[in-house]
């Protein structure tokens, strides 16, 4: 089964530390706490990882 997690924020460093990027701070530690790394994709930060029958698909868009 497969899932997707998309963490919401605003994009550039005047928004780094805002409240409006918690999905981007919470997919950041996530990936920190699982050793992996989200790569810079056309439309967003994308990661993938495998957790025992589950597919989870992280995402950090960087559109509007």
């Amino acid at each position: 089964m497969k899932y997707l997690i998309v963490g919401l924020g605003k994009i550039g460093p005047d928004y780094e530390n805002n409240r409006h990027n918690i999905g981007f701070r919470v997919l950041d530690a996530f990936a920190k706490s699982t050793n992996i790394v989200l790569q810079n994709k056309r439309y967003g930060f994308v990661a993938e990882i495998r957790l025992k029958n589950i597919t989870l698909l992280l995402l950090k868009p960087s559109t509007f």
